[in-house]
């Protein structure tokens, strides 16, 4: 049960993620890219070991 619930977590991290880099490749400009974009790397970082660790 726990398991699930990880790998639940690490799907939405990637899917908030993909939705950050979609808003900031074409909405955002100068620094506020770089943040978003800086953000939406570590969710997706973050889901992956997260799905990783649900696998393992």
């Amino acid at each position: 049960m726990t398991k699930m619930w990880i790998s639940l977590i690490g799907i939405g991290l990637m899917a908030i993620a993909a939705v950050l880099i979609t808003v900031a490749r074409y909405k955002l400009k100068g620094v506020f890219r770089f943040i978003v974009s800086t953000v939406a790397f570590i969710c997706l970082v973050v889901g992956g070991i997260l799905g990783f660790l649900s696998i393992a």
